[in-house]
């Protein structure tokens, strides 16, 4: 009776579910939930051939003040990395949002150029601008500020720089989707009615922009507790963060039930800030929605006075600086922040491209030009060939993937699903939410039970999942703006639901389905994680390669590897852009 009775509830919450939403909530439920909750499980389970049930894991998290040393410096780490990007972020966000088309475009392309390259390629860039003979310490050599090179590389701020440059695009982009959203008129009027630029952006831009700030910061937050590439690569062992001891328990130890306990700890971090910044903005922020929810009446007020007594700050110092009447559309100081914003995103990914036609078998700088020595090993090896066509294949089967499932999905919470959309669409985003070294190694869990270790098969289904979010994102914000009435001209005159959509819908949203199949596409062919775990022998893809190259020797052969990928990353932009500037045309 009582399965019977669990299974009409279940019928009864999912009676109200549109169709569209099934295939996306049973593909997260059997490749995500099912495993990391497997995964998790192994934290409570004895090990042994005796089996049963302990909690020694937990006893030994407890009592071992390493762990918890690690969980303070991985706090660190993704709490300054965070602060960072926002404050950084922030004014080339406002700036992207308040500007006019033409300019837009121009610099969400600068934005998206670095957040698009492989973030592997961009973590041996600073390896090159940080070293002891790298860049930086040249430069500061040249102008007389040192005498001898200073340690930049393995230390904290390293670290900070490279995470901070591999996430603040992140942190950009969800920015501007909720700005995007802002009323114009609202900071018009209020400059109209006397307020001064101080007062008018604390106290009314600002609140409305919040909700897009923390939707950011939690991204940029949770995504930061899973690094351990760029950790692994730029700090010390003073900076070891907890995915890398969960990595350390499972591959060199195989003491997944310890490593299950680890993953549990992080897990609670993460619902931590996401229960938090549910109850104080809304889920559907992350996907640039307005607020759901308000802050309690305390804080509240307290956030008012603290963004009243900005507004008066910055009035007192508008004040004291010379009286110029302003120029519509220039910004001068806000455009020169910017644009030393988006050199510090561009600058490594470009810095790759000389040092790709160096002579020498290092990655070094100044690069001793000229050679095409390191494009031949790539174009001659058959491993790197071999992993070039197979991120290719794997990125492409991804992208269908996801859409086939994404696109139906956002169809479904747009215009079907009312009450528990919040629920549905916590689990459609929980890709983002749950960290990735987690999904990975639940996934290596799964199919070394299944035998799906290196396989393409294994491979899309895991990239699949960290690609759904962003198809259901992207197709979201362009189905909030598309006009029904649309639709209801084409069902007047007789057209069906399928030709409808076949003919009417899908062409007038073409330019969203291609950045949704772009993003789906550049997830995967960028993605490391999953495939450290999942892919074996020589069924590696062209991150994986790259890593394990880096891991034997750091040679130009991986900076001409970078150069190819910038420059079809900088294709498949012009192209997206091309796409949408047309579709706009044709009609708007």
């Amino acid at each position: 009776m009582t399965g019977a009775a669990g299974l009409a509830a279940l019928r009864g919450r999912l009676r109200g579910v549109p169709w569209p939403l099934f295939p996306a909530i049973a593909f997260l439920l059997v490749m995500m939930v099912y495993p990391v909750g497997r995964f998790l499980l192994l934290s409570v389970e004895a090990r042994g051939p005796a089996g049963g049930w302990t909690t020694a894991n937990y006893q030994r998290l407890l009592d071992g003040a390493l762990y918890w040393r690690v969980l303070g410096i991985t706090l660190r780490c993704a709490g300054w990395t965070t602060l960072l990007s926002v404050l950084f972020g922030y004014p080339v966000a406002y700036l992207i949002a308040t500007s006019g088309n033409r300019l837009r475009a121009r610099l969400t392309f600068w934005v998206m150029l670095p957040f698009w390259t492989s973030f592997l390629v961009r973590t041996f860039a600073w390896i090159v601008l940080l070293g002891r003979n790298g860049v930086l310490n040249q430069w500061l050599q040249g102008l007389g500020l040192i005498e001898s090179p200073l340690r930049l590389l393995f230390t904290f701020p390293a670290v900070m720089v490279g995470m901070l440059h591999a996430l603040m695009p992140l942190c950009v982009v969800t920015m501007v989707a909720v700005m995007e959203g802002i009323d114009g008129d609202l900071t018009r009027a209020a400059m109209t009615l006397g307020a001064p630029r101080g007062s008018t952006f604390w106290r009314i831009y600002f609140p409305l922009s919040l909700p897009g700030v923390a939707a950011g910061g939690l991204l940029v937050f949770i995504s930061a507790l899973g690094f351990f590439i760029t950790p692994a690569l730029l700090g010390s062992p003073h900076e070891i963060m907890l995915p890398q001891i969960i990595l350390q328990q499972v591959q060199e130890l195989l003491n997944w039930n310890f490593a299950g306990a680890l993953a549990v700890l992080m897990v609670a971090t993460v619902l931590v800030a996401f229960l938090l910044f549910d109850r104080l903005f809304g889920v559907s922020s992350l996907t640039g929605g307005s607020a759901g929810s308000r802050p309690p009446g305390r804080l509240a007020r307290a956030g008012t006075a603290v963004l009243a007594g900005l507004g008066h700050g910055f009035d007192a110092l508008g004040r004291l600086l010379p009286a110029r009447r302003p120029r519509p559309g220039r910004r001068p100081v806000l455009f020169g922040f910017s644009l030393l914003v988006l050199g510090f995103l561009a600058l490594p990914s470009l810095l790759m491209v000389p040092v790709s036609f160096t002579r020498i078998p290092l990655l070094d700088w100044p690069p001793q030009l000229f050679s095409w020595r390191w494009y031949q090993a790539f174009l001659g090896s058959a491993t790197w060939q071999a992993a070039t066509v197979r991120s290719f294949e794997v990125a492409g089967l991804t992208a269908v993937l996801s859409m086939l499932i994404g696109v139906p999905a956002a169809f479904g919470l747009v215009r079907g699903l009312r009450r528990g959309n919040a629920a549905v669409l916590a689990l459609l985003l929980s890709p983002l939410i749950v960290p990735r070294i987690i999904i990975a190694v639940a996934l290596f869990y799964l199919y070394a039970r299944l035998d799906m270790v290196g396989t393409i098969a294994g491979l899309v289904l895991g990239h699949s999942i960290l690609a759904i979010p962003y198809v259901v994102v992207t197709v979201m914000a362009v189905l909030k703006g598309y006009d029904i009435r649309l639709d209801n001209a084409a069902w007047s005159l007789g057209a069906n639901r399928r030709r409808t959509l076949w003919h009417v819908t899908l062409p007038l949203l073409r330019a969203g389905l291609v950045a949704g199949f772009l993003f789906a596409f550049v997830t995967s062919f960028d993605e490391l994680t999953i495939a450290l775990f999942v892919t074996g022998g020589l069924g590696a893809t062209l991150p994986k390669q790259m890593w394990d190259s880096a891991i034997l020797q750091v040679d130009p052969t991986l900076a001409a590897v970078s150069t190819l990928l910038l420059l079809l990353i900088t294709a498949v932009l012009l192209l997206a852009g091309f796409i949408s500037r047309r579709d706009r045309a044709a009609h708007g």
